[in-house]
């Protein structure tokens, strides 16, 4: 491979980009829009929720607990009828339905058993767990109060203390973000390169390229380096202008160290993208055998759940997807400011898996250009 021929490909390659106005707006939009308007919209923590409260006891404690049902965290409560609880949570018009009991404050007081009834409409899966630990915790801390009011005597508690590590307000926006990164460069690097394959091949450009002195590992590497190229680029200004920026969210560790690890990953995703764009005949077939790899890579990544919730067998299946050991790597730099020393093992799997990736495709890329010689 003569490093010459490289450049003078990957520069033509940055050419033909630079000329083709979707894919310069589709990576523009991928590193802006398309990881704020997550990072803004989406909430994974409780926020602004819908409830309502039926009063049966009408005392001084059950105001308190509507009063503790407050912004931002929920709507103001709507006053309901018993009857109504059913209805109004069967037409999706409240998430959280308490049910305050007649005497509450009485049997409370009296130190008779009372039990506060709190319906969770558990469809809307973003808030029902945390949104009903609140508001268990809120009762609990309103009754404690009402009782020391009273001057009576309460049994001990253990008082539980919470540190939230490397996150402390619980801000889905920094997660978010950070991961919608990760998610954009691997739909676009698997695309972009496929894509440049496909496209000098319906072109019926590749012949030409052929018959110049080149061999199909220079052809191949400048497409897969000229991509990466401009992704890394892309990526990196987004994780310095759009995430700490704009949406003003604190990267804990190196940036340079964060580049070289994507810089890795890009190298395994390009060479997926090659060899995906070998095994198809044209560029619809490319999109849709793209789509469900790119969907399974990261949605079973632990970008949205955690690696260890999913079945052990599923967890060891994920563990030769380079995205895996990327989401890894990428939460470690950034959030908790991990160093070398730590991350290695990551980066060291994701060079592994891509240097098969690379194997795989360029044996297939040689096939491809002798059937296409013949």
């Amino acid at each position: 491979m003569r490093p010459a021929n490289v450049y003078r490909l990957g520069l033509k390659e940055l050419v033909s980009l630079r000329h083709d106005l979707v894919l310069v707006l589709l990576i523009a939009y991928a590193f802006t829009i398309a990881i704020i308007a997550p990072a803004k919209g989406v909430k994974l923590e409780l926020a602004n929720a819908s409830v309502a409260v039926v009063d049966e006891d009408r005392s001084p404690l059950s105001r308190q607990i509507r009063e503790g049902l407050r912004r931002p965290f929920f709507q103001p409560p709507t006053m309901l009828a018993l009857g109504d609880i059913d209805s109004g949570m069967d037409a999706g018009h409240y998430t959280f339905v308490v049910d305050i009991p007649p005497r509450f404050q009485a049997d409370l007081a009296a130190a008779r058993p009372t039990a506060l009834q709190l319906n969770v409409d558990a469809t809307a899966m973003a808030s029902a767990g945390s949104g009903a630990r609140y508001i268990e915790r809120m009762v609990s801390e309103e009754a404690s109060a009402f009782l020391a009011s009273q001057a009576l005597e309460m049994p001990l508690a253990v008082t539980p203390v919470t540190r939230l590590a490397f996150n402390p307000n619980g801000e889905s926006a920094w997660f978010l973000a950070v991961m919608q990164i990760a998610n954009m460069c691997t739909l676009l690097g698997i695309l972009l390169t496929g894509a440049a394959l496909i496209r000098e091949r319906e072109h019926g450009t590749i012949e030409h390229l052929l018959v110049m002195p080149l061999t199909p590992v220079e052809i191949m590497v400048a497409k897969m380096a000229a991509n990466g190229l401009v992704i890394l680029l892309a990526a990196t200004t987004a994780l310095l202008v759009v995430v700490r920026g704009f949406l003003e969210v604190p990267i804990a560790g190196s940036v340079p160290l964060f580049a070289l690890g994507l810089a890795v990953y890009l190298f395994s995703l390009t060479a997926i993208g090659t060899f995906l764009a070998t095994v198809s005949h044209s560029m619809p077939q490319f999109g849709l055998l793209s789509i469900p790899v790119f969907l399974v890579m990261y949605m079973l990544s632990g970008a949205n759940t955690p690696l260890d919730a999913m079945p052990e067998l599923l967890q060891k299946i994920m563990l030769v997807s380079p995205t895996t050991h990327f989401v890894a790597f990428s939460q470690s730099v950034v959030f908790r400011g991990a160093g070398m020393p730590l991350v290695w093992p990551q980066l060291m799997a994701t060079a592994a898996l891509g240097a098969l990736a690379f194997v795989a495709a360029l044996i297939r890329f040689r096939r491809t250009v002798s059937l296409t010689r013949l």
